[in-house]
C-alpha cells in the first residue's frame, strides 16, 4: 500500500451545505477501518466545525482555520500553529465596521467585497499578513500560514510522508495543500483551476465523489496513476537526446546486472541523489560498506559492529530519514536470515506508513541466493519498490527473478545476462547489442518483452564516494589486502589503497616480490576494489621486466593517481 493518507478539505467536498451525509461518512470509517489515515484540512473555525459536524472522531487529526490549527479528536487536544490575531487588527476592522467578521484562535475571517477594508488595515499598521480567498469568504492569516503548511504539520504529527497523500478538494484555499500532496484529485464540483492541477476529476460532485475516489482507492491504491505523476517519479536513465525515462520507484521491482565497472556504481549513485533530491524515502542493504558516508542517508553498522533490525526499523520510522545498512561485520552465513528479517521489517513499515519508498539491495546473490525461500508470508506484501543488484543474475533466488519488471544490463556480454533471465522468466529470445558503451545501458521491459538502449544519469557524488571509500575508508576482512610472502610469515593487512602503499613500502622486497610474480595486486584491485582500468594497469606492470623496486613504485604512483588526485 503505497498511499495511507486521505486529505480532504471539508465545504464543498466531503460536505454540503455544510453536512456530511451518511454516505460519506460510511466511507471515510470503511477507509480508516483498513489502516488509512484521514486529515481534514479545512478554513472552519474548530468551534463551528463540531457544531456542524459532531462525529469528528472519524478523522486522525482536523487542520483547521485554514493551517492555524491542528486538532487530534482520539484525545481532545488542539495545537496552535500560529500566532492569534492582533488586537489592534481587529479593532480597526470594527471601526471599519466590517460584517461580518469572525476571530479565531489565529484566523480573521469575512466575506467579499470587505478585502478592500482588510487591505486599508493591513496597511495601515504595518502588519505581515496574508489574505486567502475561498469561494467569497476573505480568510486572514499570518504570512506563511496555509492549508499546505497545516497540511504538513499534520504529516509530521503523524510521521507520514507526503508522497503517501491523497488530497481532494474543491476551491481556491486547496490548491496549496494539493500541491503537497503525493496526489492531488478534485471533486466534479470543483473550481476550473482546482481541476486543472488534478490528476483525477471525480464523476461525482462532493460526497459522493469522495465515495468515488476512497473506493478507487481501496480498489487500486491508484497505482494506474503514478505513472502520470511527475512528483511520484524519478528518472531512472535518459534517451539519446537527454529526455528522462522516467518510473515511480515504489511501483517497480528492478534487477540490476553486469560486469565488474561496467557502471552499475554509476547509475545506483545517479539513481539515489534523485531519490534523495525528490522526497523518497530509501533503504540501502551494503554487505560490502559500499555505501558508507553517503549523502541524504544514516548509515548503521561498521566493520566491527553489525546493524540490527530494530535500529532500522526505528530510524525509517521518521519520514525523512534514509538508512544503509552496513553488514560488513555480520558473518555471511547470517546475512540471508538477517535479510529475511528486514524484509518483514519493511513490509510491515510499507503497510502502515507507505515507506520506505525503495529499498536497494547490492550483491544480491549473497543476500538472496539461488536457494533462498522464505516462508510465503515474507513475501506476502511483494518485491515492488526494489532494485537488486548483481554480477551473477543466475545465483540470485527465483523469487527475484520471478518478480522483476526491469532487467536492466551495462556492461560487456549483454547477450548472455539477457539470454539467463529470458529463459528463468519464460520469455522469448531476445537479441543484444554485441557489447554496451560504458554508460549504456540496455533496458528489457518484462511485461511488453521489448528492449531500449538508454544512457545512465550519472550522479555527481558517485566518484568522489568510490575515491573516499577505497583510498581512505575501512574495507572488510574479506576485501582487504593481506602482505603474507610465500610463507606466510606475515599477516599485514591493508584495508584500503593508502594503507596498502604504506605497507607496500616498508614490507621486505621478497614478499612484496612474491605477491606481483602471483599477481595478487592486481587481482585484488579488479575484485575487491573493482577498478578494472587500474586492475589492467597494474597487471601490466606486473608482467613488466621492471626491477622490483621500480615496479614496486610505478604500481604506488599508477594508485596514487588514480585515486588521490584533485577529482
Amino acid at each position: 500500500m503505497h498511499y495511507v493518507i486521505l486529505a480532504t478539505d471539508y465545504d464543498g467536498t466531503i460536505a454540503h451545505d455544510g453536512v456530511v451525509n451518511e454516505t460519506t461518512l460510511q466511507a471515510l470509517h470503511r477507509l480508516r477501518d483498513t489502516a488509512h489515515r484521514v486529515v481534514l484540512v479545512t478554513g472552519r473555525e474548530l468551534d463551528d466545525l463540531q457544531s456542524a459536524m459532531p462525529e469528528l472522531g472519524v478523522f486522525d487529526i482536523i487542520v483547521s482555520e485554514n493551517g492555524a490549527v491542528l486538532y487530534f479528536p482520539d484525545r481532545k487536544e488542539e495545537r496552535r500553529l500560529a500566532a492569534s490575531p492582533d488586537p489592534n487588527f481587529v479593532a480597526r476592522l470594527r471601526e471599519l465596521r466590517m460584517d461580518p467578521l469572525s476571530v479565531g484562535r489565529s484566523i480573521v475571517a469575512t466575506w467579499e467585497p470587505n478585502e478592500t477594508k482588510v487591505l486599508q488595515a493591513i496597511r495601515e499598521l504595518g502588519l505581515e499578513l496574508s489574505i486567502t480567498f475561498n469561494k467569497g469568504a476573505v480568510m486572514v492569516l499570518p504570512a506563511g500560514i496555509t492549508k499546505a503548511s497545516g497540511l504538513r504539520a499534520a504529516l509530521e504529527a503523524l510521521e507520514l510522508s507526503s508522497r503517501n497523500c491523497v488530497a481532494v478538494g474543491d476551491a481556491e484555499n486547496d490548491m496549496a495543500f494539493l500541491e503537497v500532496a503525493g496526489a492531488p484529485v478534485a471533486v466534479a464540483n470543483a473550481v476550473p483551476a482546482l481541476k486543472e492541477r488534478a490528476v483525477w476529476v471525480t464523476d461525482n460532485p462532493r460526497g459522493e465523489g469522495v465515495v468515488e475516489l476512497i473506493e478507487r482507492l481501496l480498489r487500486t491504491d491508484f497505482a494506474e496513476l503514478d505513472a502520470g505523476i511527475e512528483r511520484q517519479c524519478v528518472a531512472l536513465a535518459q534517451h539519446g537526446d537527454g529526455e528522462p525515462y522516467l518510473v515511480a520507484p515504489h511501483r517497480e521491482t528492478l534487477l540490476l546486472t553486469g560486469v565488474s565497472g561496467g557502471g552499475k556504481s554509476t547509475m545506483t549513485q545517479g539513481l539515489i541523489e534523485r531519490l534523495y533530491s525528490g522526497g523518497f524515502q530509501f533503504c540501502i542493504v551494503d554487505p560490502e560498506g559500499d555505501y558508507n558516508g553517503l549523502e541524504g542517508a544514516v548509515t548503521i553498522g561498521t566493520s566491527e559492529d553489525a546493524p540490527t533490525v530494530e535500529q532500522a526499523a526505528k530510524l525509517l520510522g521518521r519520514p525523512n530519514t534514509s538508512v544503509v545498512l552496513n553488514l560488513l561485520a555480520m558473518d555471511p552465513r547470517d546475512r540471508t536470515v538477517f535479510w529475511t528479517s528486514i524484509l518483514s521489517a519493511l513490509s510491515a513499515l510499507r503497510a502502515s506508513a507507505g515507506r520506505p519508498h525503495f529499498v536497494i539491495v547490492d550483491e544480491a546473490h549473497h543476500m538472496l541466493p539461488g536457494d533462498w525461500d522464505p516462508e510465503p508470508v515474507a513475501l506476502q506484501a511483494g518485491l515492488n519498490g526494489f532494485l537488486f543488484i548483481t554480477t551473477r543474475p543466475e545465483a540470485v533466488s527465483p523469487h527475484v527473478l520471478q518478480a522483476t519488471d526491469r532487467l536492466l544490463v551495462v556492461g560487456g556480454e549483454p547477450q548472455s545476462v539477457l539470454d539467463a533471465f529470458c529463459k528463468a522468466r519464460h520469455l522469448g529470445s531476445k537479441v543484444a547489442p554485441a557489447t554496451l558503451p560504458l554508460g549504456d545501458i540496455l533496458m528489457l521491459d518484462v511485461a511488453t518483452e521489448t528492449m531500449q538502449q538508454l544512457q545512465v544519469i550519472p550522479g555527481e557524488g558517485t566518484r568522489l564516494r568510490h575515491r573516499r571509500k577505497y583510498a581512505e575508508g575501512r574495507l572488510g576482512d574479506d576485501k582487504s589486502f593481506w602482505f603474507r610472502g610465500a610463507d606466510s610469515r606475515l599477516r599485514l593487512q591493508a584495508h584500503n589503497l593508502m594503507l596498502f602503499i604504506q605497507i607496500g613500502e616498508g614490507v621486505d622486497s621478497e614478499t612484496w616480490q612474491w605477491h606481483r610474480v602471483q599477481g595478487d595486486y592486481s587481482r585484488w584491485i579488479r575484485e575487491a576494489i573493482k577498478d578494472d582500468q587500474l586492475s589492467d594497469t597494474v597487471a601490466g606492470i606486473e608482467a613488466s621486466h621492471a626491477v622490483p623496486d621500480e615496479a614496486r613504485r610505478l604500481i604506488h604512483e599508477a594508485i596514487q593517481r588514480r585515486y588521490t588526485a584533485p577529482p
